[in-house]
């Protein structure tokens, strides 16, 4: 089984999932008063309220008529802004994580494994929070 990130945004996230010969699409979508998750277009899970809805979804699909056999996969979604500068329409989801019993599948954000990783010396630390880089290849400098 393999996944990938077809479309994030701020209210919804579009997943394609590869499971043998079939290819399924897993949707999270966010309404006002609440979240649902689709999968083939079919309502599998839902969460309501105004805070404090559900981030983490169970399903399973690809079930016998009795009810064997399948796929589980778990859904986790950080739907923290991204970015707070509001005049972007670039706003996304913080964070997505798709994993089976194997192991993730898809992550991205603040779910990533790599986001989670605390930076060795203070050089990583600046690298990966602001993007510094302190010109240790000399092959680049102008003079």
């Amino acid at each position: 089984m393999r996944a990938e990130l077809v479309r994030v945004s701020l209210h919804e996230v579009d997943i394609k999932i590869v499971a043998g010969d079939r290819m399924h699409v897993l949707q999270w979508r966010r309404n006002l008063l609440w979240d649902e998750v689709l999968l083939d277009g079919k309502r599998q899970a839902s969460s309501h309220g105004l805070w404090g809805r559900e981030k983490v979804y169970g399903l399973v699909f690809g079930r016998d008529a009795d009810g064997r056999g399948g796929h589980q996969i778990m859904l986790i979604v950080d739907p923290g802004y991204g970015n707070y500068d509001y005049s972007n329409d670039g706003q996304r989801l913080k964070g997505i994580r798709l994993e089976n019993v194997d192991g993730p599948l898809v992550s991205y954000g603040s779910l990533d494994p790599k986001a989670l990783e605390k930076p060795a010396t203070f050089t990583d630390w600046m690298k990966k929070s602001i993007g510094m880089d302190w010109g240790t290849d000399h092959t680049r400098r102008p003079n």
